[in-house]
């Protein structure tokens, strides 16, 4: 009966100082968010949302716009997002930095999509019955067994106490970011493929690329 129909909403505001189009802006998600009530009412998937900033470099403006744009596509109900890692100056730019930045920002959302843990483990009240009154949950045998796992961990974030963070050279998110790209990129193992069809692939990419003129010269 044909393809599935995707409602897609992709959203920019213009400043009107500037005529340059921004991003993360409140509109944006308001647009966003209507949309979103009108696919659920329809039973279509949604393709939107992304972590979209304005921002020339990953700083606290790209952080703040694209931490907004991002929560908005989880309250929205987006299925596919499409821009969810390294965008900057609406798009224009990519980013190793903010990529990671950006994907450890979205296990922080795909925790809190999971919502609450109400099963028998996740109430824990075998451990209330043996901690009891006035006791601590630090060494019971609940904690022992679930501490590992029940928290969110970053892969980025620094949550040291600040003599620890001075002590290991002050770095930023930024930083942080740089170093953990370095780390991926040395510790990337290549997946195997077929030596035939990686030189019928190069040879594509060679021909297509000399058939015409490099738009960025």
């Amino acid at each position: 009966k044909g393809a599935p129909v995707i409602a897609g909403a992709f959203v920019t505001s213009i400043d009107m100082n500037s005529g340059a189009p921004t991003f993360g802006t409140p509109e944006a998600s308001h647009v966003t968010y209507g949309v979103g009530q009108l696919v659920r009412r329809l039973g279509i998937p949604y393709r939107s949302a992304g972590g979209f900033t304005g921002s020339k470099v990953p700083d606290a403006q790209a952080a703040y716009e694209s931490a907004n744009s991002l929560n908005m596509g989880l309250l929205s109900g987006v299925n596919f997002m499409l821009h969810a890692c390294g965008w900057l100056e609406g798009g224009l730019v990519s980013s190793f930095e903010k990529f990671v930045m950006d994907a450890d920002q979205l296990g922080i959302l795909h925790h809190l999509a999971a919502g609450i843990d109400v099963s028998e483990n996740g109430q824990a009240m075998d451990a209330i019955r043996e901690v009891g009154p006035g006791g601590h949950y630090l060494g019971c045998a609940h904690t022992q067994a679930n501490f590992k796992q029940a928290f969110w961990r970053t892969n980025l974030l620094d949550y040291k106490p600040y003599e620890t963070w001075e002590e290991e050279g002050a770095r930023d998110t930024v930083q942080l970011a740089r170093e953990r790209v370095a780390r991926m990129l040395a510790d990337y193992q290549k997946p195997a493929i077929d030596p035939a069809i990686e030189e019928a692939l190069l040879e594509y990419v060679a021909k297509k690329k000399a058939s015409m003129p490099d738009a960025f010269m």
